[in-house]
């Protein structure tokens, strides 16, 4: 994230209809936005996050993020414009994301929690490699590991 990005950060995180997607659900100010986005190149094993800006031609059409990082482990987000989805954007970040994390940073487990009904993420996942453990409630719960 570079400052630039604060215009598009704040019409992602802010849109009400994305909150059903992760795990904060509130509107956040510009001084916040900002603060995050200074902070946002500490090394994941402190700031234990990363937020990736997904570029098509040098416009921002989505984020990727690295979340809840602990001991060689993380979370896995990613979120699209609405009229880039479905289009193969999500697919090749993640593919991006995944070979970062395994090689860039030497994670060795990264794992998503995706709602039973929002089929094209279940799909995209799967489709990068990420394997279903389990089920509890509305969610399923997929992990993918490094390859040794």
């Amino acid at each position: 994230l570079i400052s630039s990005d604060l215009d598009f950060l704040r019409k992602i995180e802010n849109n009400t209809d994305n909150w059903q997607f992760g795990g904060e659900k509130k509107e956040y100010s510009d001084n916040e936005l900002l603060d995050y986005i200074l902070n946002s190149n500490t090394d994941i094993k402190l700031a234990k996050q990363y937020r990736f800006v997904i570029d098509l031609n040098a416009t921002p059409i989505g984020f990727v993020d690295l979340f809840n990082y602990v001991d060689r482990s993380a979370g896995v987000g990613i979120i699209l414009v609405e009229n880039y989805r479905n289009r193969g954007f999500a697919k090749e970040a993640l593919d991006l994301l995944i070979h970062y994390a395994f090689k860039n940073i030497n994670l060795v487990r990264l794992y998503c929690n995706i709602a039973k009904d929002n089929f094209s993420s279940i799909k995209l996942f799967t489709a990068c490699g990420f394997e279903l453990v389990k089920q509890e409630g509305q969610l399923q719960y997929f992990v993918k590991l490094a390859k040794k």
